[in-house]
């Protein structure tokens, strides 16, 4: 029986059709036609008493529940049925109305979703409904219909699943990191609560894309989000934005020791080698890190801060993190002007070579250079190789830069009046390139250098594709006659599985093991000794990189390293210098340098404030270290003073005068700074905005004087210390 009876008068097909409309008043043939639609399964009918128990739900319904009438008859419709919050997608999301509401407001429901609780598998429907009256306009319970909707919204989850879940890595996409963001951060502001976020962005994945194929890069990418997911233990949310980038965002965290250690976790563990269809890949990684609401208040601010961070990373020279600072904006704009600069720098003859001499551990003696490109910018002066060479890397410069290089320092060599070895650094992009080795070959031909004193440093990174073709670059290279080292050894992993098959001559020492080496309770002299051992075995030389003070270099010979580089010989000189060095013959170096190794102190030069009492000086930051700083600019400040240091950016730091003379004095911090995760330092925590709200401030993102901004208002009170100029000094 179809949804409409129809009395047809069969006759031939040329003889007409009587139509037989049903009527209002036929009840019959309404009650067949609901009868129908019951038993078609595409909806049921329900009704309610006053009360809001049950006294009717279609046989069908009752037969699909697996329940009789005794079951279901005076049983209250809200004990049978949930309210459907299943879809809420958090605890940010808004609240559906329960069913009781409607009921007990006598409201019209219409498409209404529940969960009828089933054995085995729950399953959903979609309620509508109206309150009925009597003649006596008495409430006599609710009429409705209801249908199945499990398969539909089962699919329509799926649908809304897609369009908010990266389907590569199971993690958020962009969209659903942009809205959980959004909501989180309203939420937060009422609540007074903070809120990080960390964008990341993988390093030398287009190599192991290239290299490996794409959908090596797609598993690449999975893994890394599995790795993501143990470090953050469900104490975060992580999404993937696109491409190779990530973003975390971590609630009620604001302590930048705590997120500087996270950082380096996460850089740490991305950093492992993969292993992918039975080759290995490695990659890195770079961070940005901002926190609301110091950094900004809403999703579009923060993210653009974490953004700007993160720029700062990569350009620093990758595998850092960075925190977020007002400063970071002028530091765009420069590195921006720097890539349109460097573009031009090859043609404009701005790029050097400076070389710094590799000395003999035994007798001091000159054994031969490393070649170190320079940039000297004709308005900006020199220009730090970290930034440069990260930004020929992300413009696509340098393999050209890495050519010209390379044919420089051979053309130099060849120059020199005593035939010494030459090193010279190679990126993992030019050792991947298709002519590579004619590279070499070419430049060899066209200098006439002797190819076995050319030495080509490689790091560790250029084993993140194909082992074989590596290891094939590596014996056409060894045919040519050139050396091969291993630089940075130890800052990676698994190297010694390289040394096992790579031709290596010599091993070279990362500068930050021999760093701090000589301080009590340091594990790096450990690590030096057990590199020199392994090298000793495979008949390898060692250069102990960055060795700059005597116990250092004390300690390096003492541990068996065959060769030293650093500044406690020498720093990198030009290649006139060394012409002329050469042709004195001055081959024997004295070593020069401070008797013992110190904590890091950075030397700056910028203003800062030094708040005492209610005043707020001017002085001139010349030195600072986490523990303490040297400043400027107050005339005989008694020791044993207490100052607020402000660092800028809501960064205040209580600190203790330890030493004064005239208008200089060294202060103790109370809380030691911590690291931004490249060369410089920052405050653990920042003056809420928050607090600043609570002063009668607006809420909005930290300014560069935080101080000034709460200071505005107090009458300003006799100074206590005289203020010297020092910017002449």
């Amino acid at each position: 029986m179809g949804f409409f009876s129809r009395n047809i008068k069969a006759r031939d097909t040329e003889d007409e059709q009587t139509l037989d409309p049903i009527a209002e008043h036929d009840y019959s043939r309404r009650v067949e036609l609901l009868e129908s639609f019951e038993k078609s399964g595409l909806g049921w009918f329900w009704a309610t008493d006053g009360q809001g128990r049950l006294i009717y739900m279609s046989k069908s319904a009752l037969d699909r529940f697996g329940k009789t009438e005794a079951d279901v008859y005076g049983t209250l419709l809200t004990d049978l049925v949930e309210n459907d919050r299943s879809d809420s997608d958090d605890e940010y999301a808004r609240e559906n109305r329960p069913l009781a509401y409607y009921l007990g407001a006598r409201n019209s429901i219409t498409q209404l979703q529940v969960k009828l609780p089933l054995r085995g598998e729950d399953m959903y429907l979609e309620l509508a409904g109206k309150p009925h009256f009597d003649d006596s306009n008495r409430f006599v319970g609710y009429r409705g219909s209801a249908k199945d909707i499990t398969r539909s919204r089962e699919s329509r989850r799926d649908a809304e699943r897609l369009s908010q879940y990266d389907s590569l890595t199971g993690l958020a996409n962009r969209h659903r990191m942009n809205k959980r963001l959004d909501n989180a951060l309203a939420q937060y502001r009422n609540s007074k609560r903070s809120c990080a976020l960390m964008m990341l962005d993988l390093d030398r994945f287009k190599q192991v894309n290239d290299t490996l194929g794409h959908p090596a890069g797609d598993e690449l990418l999975k893994q890394v989000a599995a790795r993501l997911g143990q470090i953050m233990n469900h104490g975060g949310e992580i999404g993937r934005l696109g491409g190779d980038e990530f973003l975390i965002m971590l609630p009620d965290l604001d302590d930048r020791g705590e997120l500087g250690e996270l950082a380096t976790r996460v850089i740490q563990m991305i950093a492992q080698p993969y292993s992918i269809n039975g080759s290995r890949a490695i990659i890195g990684v770079s961070l940005g890190i901002a926190i609301a609401p110091y950094d900004g208040l809403d999703a579009e601010e923060l993210i653009k801060a974490a953004d700007l961070a993160l720029y700062a990373a990569k350009g620093g020279g990758r595998g850092q993190y960075r925190f977020y600072s007002s400063d970071l904006k002028e530091g765009a704009k420069l590195r921006r002007i720097l890539e349109e600069d460097l573009r031009d720098a090859l043609i404009k003859d701005e790029l050097v070579m400076h070389y710094q001499p590799i000395v003999k551990a035994k007798d001091y003696k000159l054994s031969g250079f490393e070649a170190l490109i320079r940039w000297e910018h004709p308005e900006r002066g020199f220009i730090s190789p970290e930034i440069f060479i990260a930004c020929a890397e992300d413009i696509g410069l340098i393999t050209q830069i890495g050519e010209w290089a390379l044919n420089k320092v051979c053309e130099q060599a060849q120059q020199w009046p005593v035939e010494l070895r030459v090193a010279v650094n190679v990126s993992p992009t030019q050792f991947g390139g298709d002519d590579f080795v004619q590279v070499v070959q070419r430049a060899l031909k066209k200098s006439g250098l002797d190819p076995t004193r050319l030495e080509l440093e490689i790091t560790e990174s250029v084993f993140a594709g194909d082992d074989e073709q590596t290891l094939g670059i590596f014996k056409e290279l060894k045919d040519l006659g050139v050396r091969l080292a291993l630089d940075d050894f130890g800052t990676g992993y698994s190297s010694m599985s390289y040394l096992r098959n790579a031709p290596f001559d010599k091993i070279k020492i990362d500068q930050s093991f021999v760093r701090g080496s000589t301080e009590e309770g340091n594990n790096n002299s450990a690590i030096i000794s057990a590199v020199v051992s392994l090298a000793q075995a495979l008949k390898m030389e060692t250069v102990a990189e960055g060795t700059e003070t005597k116990d250092e270099l004390e300690l390096v010979i003492d541990r068996g390293a065959s060769h030293i580089q650093g500044y406690i010989f020498s720093r990198p000189i030009t290649n006139e210098e060394a012409l002329e060095r050469l042709a004195k013959g001055e081959l024997e170096y004295e070593p020069r340098g401070p008797e013992k190794y110190r904590a890091e102190r950075k030397t700056v030069y910028r203003t800062v404030g030094a708040i005492h009492e209610d005043h707020r000086y001017k002085v001139t930051l010349r030195n600072i270290s986490k523990s303490g700083a040297r400043i400027e600019g107050l005339l005989d400040v008694p020791v044993g003073t207490e100052f607020v240091i402000d660092l800028g950016d809501g960064q205040l730091a209580v600190a203790t005068v330890r030493r004064s003379k005239k208008q200089v004095q060294g202060v103790e911090f109370e809380t030691p700074l911590i690291s931004d995760g490249a060369d410089g330092l920052c405050t653990r925590h920042r003056v809420s905005p928050y607090e600043i709200e609570a002063a009668g401030k607006p809420l909005a993102a930290l300014s560069k004087d935080v101080y000034g901004q709460l200071a505005a208002d107090r009458p300003i009170s006799i100074p206590r210390f005289a203020e010297v100029d020092t910017s002449t000094g």
